[in-house]
């Protein structure tokens, strides 16, 4: 995987290039008023990328840090694990449907600070082997996944288009995003090791401490943005109009409720794929057995992989297949329908028993392209919210959508308990195939957005 990673790497930086950063190139020598004016909106934006980059890649190496050894550090307390991840898990449920509202009303900038500071204030609990503080600190968990989710990309899409950057080069920055993300992951793996190996099983937590408090400081030079359609719209408005509105707009619009279904059955299928891989290579007995930290760096590369693929790959959609106008939407529909046919693979291995030879080969094979798939979906994923959720109301939407995604995560790990793996694998292959053919309802000469109704 280490060998793809750097191929692609190479080939997306050698062969492919944007089309406006080829005029540029192509237009090299001719100083003109308008070519110079293009070169500094470029700049601008790779600082603006930058520095939204920057904070994201500090805050993920933070989060997955703690997700890589929380239930080693519970384990070692002795306290009921389930009831604390449970706990958790209703309390992002509950908070989600007010929690979008606030982060636009109250500002993106002021939520992604409370945030940080909730995170420092969850990793202290940490330390704590009293029941009762590790339950608060799953409580205020559930409260900051939802802001993680929806603050950071609500600020970011807002401030891209207060700048004026095109829309399009949204998609560069939800590439880097995924990109970033894969690497994070297999960075804090080794850094939470180092700590956990210094400072025992509280070290990971320790460091995502530091971690976030480094954050907190590099989002104090953030601009504020709010979820309004004209400046000054927020002071305006109340909590409960931002909360109804967001609502309405996501009743109302297909496009939005489809968006939300189509990415609340394509991440839950993924959460899913997540409770099960491991499990399901253990189970295999391979001769050697199963190293689970080199099969989980190398799902960690696929990512990556497919977060540099994924500009290549929407624009010889756009080039080949489809107007630019509706890329996004096919490109998604075509990685949905990759990442079923990968899940497809588990689940004919384990139902039968005449394909054992190469069963364990063909299985972790597609557990990798369902992970490059993870890598394609979040920057194509991020990418359609920007197009079709207002930005005066990115902060509530993305938060309602997650209402249908903890069912389908419900759904999916109580499956894990009841079902027989291939039987799992079968529904998982079955809510990405939902997800190719909702999404590719999108693609519709119908399907029309007013730009300037999004912008403020």
């Amino acid at each position: 995987m280490g060998a793809v990673l750097a191929v692609a790497l190479i080939g997306t930086n050698v062969l492919y290039t944007p089309e406006d950063e080829k005029d540029l190139q192509v237009t090299e020598g001719r100083a003109t008023r308008a070519k110079t004016a293009t070169k500094n909106l470029h700049a601008e934006f790779d600082a603006f990328r930058r520095q939204y980059i920057a904070v994201y890649l500090v805050i993920m190496l933070a989060d997955w840090m703690q997700g890589t050894h929380m239930y080693t550090l519970y384990l070692s307390y002795g306290v009921n694990i389930s009831a604390l991840f449970l706990t958790g898990f209703l309390s992002g449920a509950i908070f989600a449907p007010f929690l979008g509202s606030a982060v636009d009303k109250f500002g993106r900038k002021k939520s992604c600070i409370v945030y940080c500071v909730l995170e420092i204030i969850i990793n202290v609990l940490e330390h704590s082997t009293n029941f009762q503080l590790l339950l608060l600190g799953r409580v205020l968990g559930g409260i900051s996944t939802n802001l993680l989710f929806s603050a950071f990309e609500s600020w970011m899409t807002t401030e891209h288009r207060h700048r004026g950057f095109p829309d399009a080069w949204l998609a560069r920055t939800y590439s880097a995003a995924s990109i970033g993300n894969g690497t994070m992951a297999i960075l804090a793996g080794i850094i939470a090791q180092v700590l956990e190996d210094r400072l025992g099983h509280i070290g990971p937590f320790q460091g995502a401490i530091a971690l976030t408090v480094l954050a907190l400081v590099m989002v104090t030079r953030w601009e504020e943005n709010y979820g309004e359609e004209h400046a000054g719209d927020h002071s305006k408005s109340s909590l409960y109009h931002q909360f109804t509105e967001g609502w309405r707009a996501t009743l109302t619009d297909s496009h939005i409720w489809r968006i939300g279904m189509t990415q609340s059955l394509s991440e839950g299928a993924m959460y899913t794929f997540v409770f099960m891989w491991v499990p399901t290579l253990l189970s295999m007995e391979p001769e050697g057995g199963v190293p689970t930290g080199a099969i989980f760096s190398g799902l960690m590369m696929a990512v990556t992989v497919g977060g540099l693929l994924f500009q290549p790959f929407e624009s010889f959609v756009s080039k080949y297949f489809i107007s630019e106008a509706y890329a996004s939407e096919l490109s998604a529909s075509l990685i949905y329908v990759l990442a079923a046919v990968s899940m497809a693979v588990p689940a004919y291995c384990l139902s039968n028993a005449s394909s054992t030879g190469h069963c364990f080969e063909n299985i972790l094979a597609s557990f990798m392209v369902i992970e490059m798939c993870v890598g394609l979906f979040m920057p194509v994923a991020g990418t359609l919210r920007s197009k079709y959720v207002p930005d005066a109301l990115q902060g509530g939407i993305l938060n309602i959508f997650r209402l249908p995604l903890n069912a389908v995560v419900v759904a999916g790990t109580h499956a894990t308990d009841v079902l027989e793996p291939a039987q799992v694998f079968v529904g998982v292959s079955a809510c990405f195939l939902a997800a190719a053919l909702l999404q590719a309802t999108l693609i519709s000469g119908k399907a029309t957005i007013d730009a300037n109704k999004k912008k403020d």
